[in-house]
């Protein structure tokens, strides 16, 4: 969402020409000046900002805060997030927006703090005849592994397992290169898990009131509810099938499942910056009504829960001092 109230800061980073390079030099002037007068700042970001306009306007943040959309699938978010990185003095990054829901136990409307993240779209896809028994290609050297376990496409036939060409797909870590890392060895991450100092300060928000209703004639069982979770899981997939779904929850607990934050944390952890992520739940992921998904007629009431609990937030930041701390303490 393009934050009204707040400077947006990022955007024009990308107007260089071809002769300035990756930025120019208007541009990375406006940039200097904003971290010497602004900085540090805690980034926020969302995917798709607009759509996501608030109803109201808050009090302006306590904290600077560069506000840079990233648009969907995990490749857009992590170049956004890497943008911010590397042209603000960034201490902190707080990402929002809506998810689909893989727990039975919440209701569209509820909203997610999960405590790690991963990235559910990585795999190693095997070849028709081989099984759990057999080695996957490169597993010897190390590039991939079965220690994350797989999904069978037989145990989906709708008239009961039988033999499917698709066989199997394994899951995979991404590899990557912390900074705190030695250079050109790599290392390899699945849940990635968010600051413990900002999901400790989450809790805080779990008693917060969030409305019910889309309009006079629509609205929710209950009154949605703010809810740290375990686990969040992205892919680049917008997953609107039930059978999918309850895998991914039995499988790894999943409770929202999207396609940006796992890119966002996998930044973030390189650089051993804090970060936290919000989702507010706006549809079922398939496992609802035959008739449809959910998110059109919820996407409203969901994108406006998710704007209130990181507005709710970020004050906590700067009333604890959060955004100034030294990171090497958190991660």
């Amino acid at each position: 969402m393009a934050m009204r109230w707040w400077p947006v800061l990022v955007a024009a980073a990308m107007m260089a020409t071809a002769a300035e390079g990756f930025i120019s030099a208007k541009t990375w002037s406006a940039v200097r000046r904003a971290n010497d007068r602004g900085g540090p700042f805690v980034g926020s970001s969302c995917p798709t900002p607009t759509r996501w306009i608030p109803s109201s306007t808050p009090q302006a943040s306590p904290l600077p805060l560069p506000s840079p959309p990233t648009s969907t699938s995990k490749l857009n978010a992590g170049l956004t997030t890497q943008l911010l990185l590397s042209l603000f003095r960034v201490k902190g990054i707080v990402h929002w927006g809506i998810a689909g829901n893989a727990d039975e136990g919440l209701q569209i409307g509820d909203v997610t703090i999960p405590e790690h993240w991963a990235h559910l779209s990585l795999w190693n896809w095997q070849r028709y005849g081989d099984g759990p028994e057999n080695e996957l290609p490169l597993e010897a050297a190390g590039d991939y592994t079965r220690d994350l376990g797989f999904l069978n496409f037989s145990d989906y036939t709708a008239a009961g397992p039988s033999p499917n060409e698709l066989n199997s797909i394994w899951f995979q870590p991404e590899e990557i290169f912390p900074v705190s890392g030695k250079p050109e060895q790599r290392q390899h991450a699945f849940w990635v898990p968010v600051s413990s100092r900002y999901f400790s300060l989450a809790e805080k928000l779990e008693g917060m009131e969030l409305p019910a209703c889309v309009n006079a004639t629509t609205c929710l069982p209950r009154a949605p509810r703010v809810t740290r979770v375990r686990r969040g899981c992205s892919a680049n997939v917008f997953l609107d099938n039930a059978a999918y779904r309850q895998f991914l929850r039995a499988k790894f607990g999943c409770t929202p499942v999207e396609m940006e934050s796992a890119a966002v944390a996998l930044v973030a952890h390189q650089h051993a910056v804090p970060f936290l992520t919000i989702r507010s739940l706006s549809d079922l992921a398939g496992g609802g009504s035959s008739l449809g998904n959910e998110a059109g007629e919820f996407l409203a009431i969901a994108a406006q829960n998710a704007v209130d609990v990181m507005l709710n937030f970020v004050p906590l930041l700067a009333d604890g001092g959060a955004a100034h701390d030294a990171v090497a303490a958190d991660m």
